[in-house]
């Protein structure tokens, strides 16, 4: 009797991609199933699902998780964070199977969204080279129709009409190609990318950037992708476990360089999206975005900038999201970079860029021949095919790499047959002891570990029905890493769980304060507004309030000041309402300007006197001055004059700081008065003149005002003047040529605010003030209003060999308003890192607990953990019980031992810094707690009514300061201690007096300094034997800060320092050789002063 043989097989099915996982545990099915009879097969297979049901997924990190499916160990992989995807395949077999320009080729096809189909001979490789693909995206992601497989019944699915990525057998491929049109065919067998035969016209697909694909192209020609060269130097492995975790630990390496070079070419595509972004109103200028593209980069941008992804992927910019794509950028900033978000001028090419444009060939084809330059070297055409490359040019000779990070194993315990209640039961008690004894055994500052551990046990306790015991583990990740807290879950344990349980939770501070936490984000959860708009010009007529708004989505000035004044300027003579024609024209001019001056193109003989950061900004046509006939340049620091003649040639006019006066004059000629410019300078004798006719009025107008605002640059050391000085002018000229009315020149005087401030105010800066300051920052630049700095913190610099070495610079903390923390980078002074929030609440203080942790307080009573090296917060204390007004640190030996943190409620929490865990909790008799100090294992607390002394060990009062002014209504309001002098320093609210008291006799009348201007005092800090003092007063109906510089020795006021237009409300020390300060909101600038 013949025997028939029926097909068995057997499909996994999960909801998480672990290819090689899953491959390696089916491979180990097949060899156990072997022996087995047929009635035993179907048991087996049974166990097999059951025991692949028990196994969790590991939490994202560098934990993975291991487990024994004989004769193999199954290594279950997390991802590397919680918004990076999982990676359990090859990702290097796209780069086996076609060239770099081809695998280019079929990245643009997905991220122009066409219909694609993968073709294959092998049905594995079609989900493997897909779900690369897919992988290769990231953080972008496919939003349409991914079925990787097709069977023959379901060949009809190509024949939709949307966008999709499919694949099939290759036996297929005529039938597909034949009778549907508009589909990309690749070919996976032989590398081929073709279109389908009824498409009419043929499908163009874009190429990459140029830049781009370049170095993307170098980087995979520099991988090895070959494993069989990397085992050529060792020994042959005759353990087959050591053999697999040889290939699998090359395979991370490998997976780990694919990424990097794939997230580098998205970053490098997308890069400059950000400069055409307006973060208030959520607009994208594409069109701008467009016209700044090279030209040969056009069509891929075009295609891209129309789909769901691009679109995505601009409301996770909009809404800041520090993904993949933000952290490699932001790494990989170039100064300028970091420059510009300070100082927002308008786009111009430095000196340094024009030097590398003219002997880049691919640059030699200007995009718009607009500015006339007087005999220029002719331009040839390259060879070849006319391609711009991108405006920024990209470091191809050195690969972005990021340091590899380590990662651990947990062996899972084995799981014993048959799987009955007890047998399970045994394995989660199994589990729980493992955990637990790694969590016993791991050291408390390898936190990263700890939050796994915490985390699979709060899993496990969950399993076997410990409710109270899982949100225990799930609120130790507070302390260890809050970004894998799994807060859908622990809600859906707190409304599920019993009320007997539910009791037993609340009796517990720690835990009723989680629920409670959970439970109310749920209820505060708001719609997050993830529109994105493109930016339109308007059709109707603004008011205002509307002018301030398209203004800003233009993206040619956030500054409401500055565009309140724009908008007087264009309605001179007109109701208060600009029509759509007259801004039309206006943004016309601006952008036009914009784009010309992208193409000037100054010869090196004349570059050569710039510096490398200058910009022209503005020339003027070509006139007759008593150094010549040419064009004159305006820049940053400068005016010179572009001569005209046989070469083109440099003559210096003026540096703006040399200017000593300005007039606006006419000359005779013939019977005509020509209207002249005069500028004379403190380094020349002679006066330069210019007949500059029609232009003169304007060019009088845009040389005063960049003149003053370059006095106040220069008495204030506020660069930002300058810059702010650039704005005004080029908006006076475009006002000037998008009005062409005879009220033009009067209509852009309105824009000249500098001129009009010097002529009004006086400028001059105290000769003391002059000599102390030395910069000014603003860390509100390219807001729309200034905010007020509520605290700063200066953290030295120290060299991590894990780290870029920028990262070793020494950096400035500024926290603005709702939890706003703006990081500078204290060797330069550029932004470091761009707003990111803590919470939304008002932040009180910040100190540097260890060399790799910064601690934020805030008002929502929530101590925050910034890891220093990835700039992000993952831990959060949250044992307070109200606002958050201070923190210290106490060292022994030079060490941080143990950090000390007050509440208003007057709680104060003693720390172990490595563990976070609380040591001692103390509260004092009396609330509103405003700031501690340490000295001498003794805390200082300050209240409103008192200041108290009590021990650290045991949080004994010792000592008191009653508060002794007759006036019941004020209370202390900052205090500082001079302990080697036996002082404590102290202010009263709504008092210009300083009181110091004898730390051994607090009985005796305190020492008082009255200091002259001062409404209150606000802050102060110790520097070195003096004691600076930041204090709010009036002056002419406005808010002013000073700072007084008092010697502790002498107890009168050596320097009395006029930085601020408000009030100084934080002072921080650089290690004790120079001062920062801070003001508050009308002016929101940090000041840096020279400590002596």
């Amino acid at each position: 009797m013949p025997v028939c043989f029926v097909p068995f097989a057997v499909c996994v099915i999960s909801r998480y991609p672990y290819f090689n996982a899953l491959k390696d545990c089916l491979s180990c099915l097949l060899v156990q199933l072997r022996p087995f009879k047929d009635l035993d097969v179907e048991e087996h297979i049974k166990e097999f699902a059951a025991k692949l049901f028990l196994i969790p997924s590991p939490p994202p990190g560098p934990l993975h998780l291991v487990f024994n499916m004989k004769p193999l160990q199954i290594i279950i992989p997390s991802r590397e964070d919680p918004d990076s995807p999982i990676i359990d395949l090859d990702l290097h077999l796209p780069l086996l199977c076609f060239k770099p320009e081809q695998v280019l080729q079929i990245m643009t096809c997905i991220l122009t969204e066409q219909r694609i189909v993968f073709f294959s001979s092998d049905w594995a490789l079609l989900t493997l080279i897909a779900e690369c693909f897919m992988l290769y995206l990231h953080p972008l992601q496919w939003q349409h129709t991914f079925v990787p497989l097709l069977s023959r019944q379901m060949l009809d699915f190509v024949m939709a009409p949307t966008s999709f990525l499919m694949g099939c057998h290759i036996d297929h491929f005529e039938e597909v190609s034949t009778e549907t049109e508009d589909l990309i065919l690749i070919n996976i067998d032989n590398g081929d990318i073709t279109h389908s035969k009824m498409a009419e016209e043929e499908l163009e697909i874009p190429d990459v950037p140029a830049q781009a694909a370049e170095t993307f192209i170098k980087r995979v020609e520099s991988l090895q992708l070959h494993y069989d060269l990397e085992l050529c130097h060792l020994r042959a492995s005759t353990d087959l476990g050591e053999l697999q975790m040889r290939r699998r630990a090359w395979q991370q390496k490998l997976n780990t360089e694919v990424q990097q070079m794939t997230l580098q070419l998205i970053v490098n595509i997308f890069r400059e999206v950000k400069d055409h972004l307006n973060y208030e109103h959520r607009v994208f200028n594409s069109e701008e975005f467009l016209k700044t593209r090279a030209t040969g980069d056009q069509p891929f941008y075009k295609k891209v900038l129309e789909t769901y992804m691009f679109h995505s992927f601009l409301k996770a910019r909009l809404n800041r999201k520090m993904d993949a794509f933000a952290r490699l950028e932001l790494s990989t900033q170039s100064e300028e970079d970091r420059l510009n978000l300070m100082f927002h001028t308008p786009r111009r090419l430095t000196m340094e860029k024009m030097a590398s444009k003219r002997f880049n060939p691919q640059y030699m084809i200007s995009r718009r021949m607009v500015i006339s330059m007087p005999n220029l070297q002719d331009i040839k055409l390259p060879e070849g095919p006319a391609r711009n490359s991108s405006l920024r040019r990209i470091e191809t000779s050195v690969a972005v790499k990021m340091p590899s990070k380590s990662v651990s194993t947990f062996k899972i315990p084995e799981i014993h047959f048959p799987l009955m209640f007890q047998c399970v039961h045994s394995y989660y008690t199994d589990f729980f002891n493992h955990l637990s004894k790694a969590i016993n055994t791991l050291p408390p500052d390898n936190s990263a570990l700890l939050a796994r551990y915490f985390y699979l046990r709060g899993l496990i306790s969950l399993m076997q029905g410990k409710l109270l015991n899982a949100l225990s583990d799930f609120q130790n990740l507070d302390k260890t890493d809050l970004r894998i807290f799994p807060t859908d879950l622990v809600r859906k344990i707190v409304e599920t769980m019993p009320p007997s349980e539910r009791l037993q939770a609340d009796r517990k501070p720690e835990l009723k304060k989680l629920i409670s936490r959970v439970m109310e984000k749920q209820r505060e959860v708001m719609k997050i507004d993830d529109h994105v708009k493109n930016f339109e010009l308007p059709k109707t007529h603004m008011q205002l309030d509307d002018f301030v708004k398209r203004i800003q989505e233009s993206g040619i000035v956030k500054d409401i000041d500055t565009i309140h004044r724009l908008f007087d300027a264009l309605t001179v003579g007109h109701q208060k309402q600009i029509d759509p024609e007259t801004f039309r024209d206006f943004y016309n001019y601006w952008k036009e300007t914009e784009a010309e001056a992208q193409e000037v193109n100054l010869p090196p003989t004349v570059i050569e006197h710039l510096d490398k950061n200058e910009c022209v900004y503005k020339l003027s046509c070509s006139v007759k001055t008593n150094y010549g006939v040419g064009k004159i340049a305006l820049t940053q620091k400068r005016l010179f004059l572009l001569t005209e003649g046989g070469r083109p040639g440099y003559v210096q006019i003026a540096a703006f700081r040399d200017i000593e006066d300005v007039k606006s004059t006419t000359v005779a000629f013939l019977l005509l008065r020509i209207p002249t410019l005069r500028i004379k300078t403190l380094s020349k004798k002679e006066v330069f003149e210019a007949n500059l006719k029609t232009e003169c009025d304007l060019w009088y107008l845009i040389v005063k005002e960049m003149w003053a605002g370059k006095k106040m640059a220069d008495d204030h050391k506020d660069p930002q003047y300058i810059q702010q000085a650039l704005t005004n002018v080029l908006l006076m000229d475009a006002v000037v040529g998008a009005l062409q009315s005879s009220k033009t020149i009067y209509a852009a005087s309105k824009l000249s605010y500098f001129d009009r401030m010097k002529n009004e105010v006086p400028m001059m800066v105290p000769k003391t003030t002059s000599e102390t300051l030395k910069h000014k920052i603003n860390p509100s630049a390219g807001e729309t209003f200034p905010q007020a700095i509520d605290v700063l913190l200066y953290t030295p610099g120290h060299l991590d060999p894990s780290e870029r070495p920028g990262n070793a610079h020494p950096k400035l903390w500024c926290a603005l308003n709702e939890g706003k923390v703006v990081v500078f980078d204290a060797s330069s002074w550029s932004i470091q890192q761009h707003c990111f929030k803590m919470g939304r609440s008002k932040l009180t203080c910040m100190i540097m607990v260890e060399q790799s942790h910064v601690w934020i307080g805030s008002q929502d009573s929530i101590i925050y953990i910034i890891n220093t090296h990835s700039m992000s917060c993952n831990k959060q204390l949250n044992d307070h019980r109200s606002d958050v007004t201070d923190i210290i640190v106490e060292k022994k030996n030079g060490i941080p031992s143990e950090a000390y943190s007050s509440s208003l409620d007057g709680t104060v929490i003693a720390w172990n810094i490595s563990t976070l865990k609380v040591n001692r909790v103390f509260q004092l008799p009396c609330q509103n707690l405003t700031s501690i100090k340490l000295h001498n294992d003794q805390l200082w607390c300050c209240t409103g009514s008192c200041i108290l002394v009590a021990s650290t060990h045991e949080f004994q009062l010792q000592m008191k300061i009653e508060h002794h002014l007759k006036d019941v209504c004020s209370y202390f309001l900052c205090f500082q201690l001079f302990p080697e002098r036996d002082e404590v320093w102290a202010s009263y609210s709504g008092s210009s007096d300083l009181y110091i008291w004898n730390t051994k006799d607090f009985s005796s009348t305190p020492q008082k300094i009255h200091l002259q201007d001062c409404s209150e005092i606000t802050c102060m800090i110790r520097v070195k034997n003096q004691m600076w003092v930041g204090s709010s007063g009036r002056s002419q109906g406005k808010s002013k800060g000073k700072i007084y510089v008092i010697s502790a020795e002498k107890k009168t006021v050596e320097k009395e320092l006029v930085g601020h237009a408000d009030t100084v409300k934080a002072l921080c020390s650089a290690e004790d050789r120079y001062v920062l300060s801070g003001s508050g909101k009308e002016e929101g600038k940090i000041a840096i002063w020279k400590a002596e």
